[in-house]
């Protein structure tokens, strides 16, 4: 029930959730005892790639020191885990690669059955930057030009008519720039479903400036 109602959450969007991605090969116990302490939402668990880390460790060491939601965010069918509270199944939309935008999620599909994971369809938007994300290097897939609100707005358009439940618009890991606010907005203008911003969110000022997006009538 613990992942039903973060969702009901946030389908409603009547508030500016903040969620802390969590990357297995980097994981830091002290990052999740803060979070316990900064209204985080959820956790987000995964990486487009694991070297070392596992998602099943990760997800059962937070759970030991957070009751707050713990969401895998697979970068592939091996970052499952039945322990977790839910899935966001992505797919790739923002590139043409038919291994993320299918093969990935046929390999999930048994997993997740067998995982009985209550999980969620999401539509994965790449946005370029101004820097290559280890996403656009293992997908094989280019980010989408900032400049081009129009393609990726209706990009998300279509991710909804398709009956994806979440929009992710992502500007990678390390990312230079965030996701500009008027995409934000103008995104939110077209489709109805939530939508998740993240990549190159690092510091306390960027957190308020992503949550400022409501002020600026750019809600989630």
């Amino acid at each position: 029930m613990k992942f039903e109602k973060f969702i009901e959450r946030l389908q409603q969007q009547k508030e500016t959730m903040l969620a802390v991605l969590v990357d297995p090969d980097k994981f830091n116990p002290e990052l999740i005892r803060l979070a316990n302490t900064s209204n985080v939402s959820c956790f987000l668990v995964g990486g487009s790639v694991l070297k070392n880390g596992t998602v099943k460790k990760v997800v059962d060491a937070i759970k030991i020191i957070s009751s707050i939601p713990v969401v895998i965010f697979p970068g592939d069918e091996k970052q499952l885990s039945s322990n977790a509270d839910g899935l966001f199944l992505p797919g790739l939309l923002s590139g043409r690669n038919p291994e993320y935008l299918i093969g990935k999620q046929i390999k999930m599909a048994p997993l997740i059955k067998k995982m009985k994971l209550r999980h969620v369809p999401m539509a994965y938007l790449l946005i370029d930057g101004n820097r290559t994300s280890t996403t656009q290097k293992i997908t094989r897939t280019m980010p989408m030009n900032p400049k081009k609100i129009k393609e990726i707005v209706h990009t998300a358009m279509a991710a909804e008519y398709l009956g994806y439940k979440l929009i992710y618009l992502e500007a990678g890991s390390g990312a230079k720039t965030e996701i500009p606010i008027r995409i934000v907005k103008e995104v939110k203008k077209k489709v109805t479903l939530p939508v998740i911003v993240g990549g190159g969110i690092d510091s306390k000022n960027k957190v308020k400036r992503v949550r400022n997006y409501r002020n600026n009538d750019a809600a989630n």
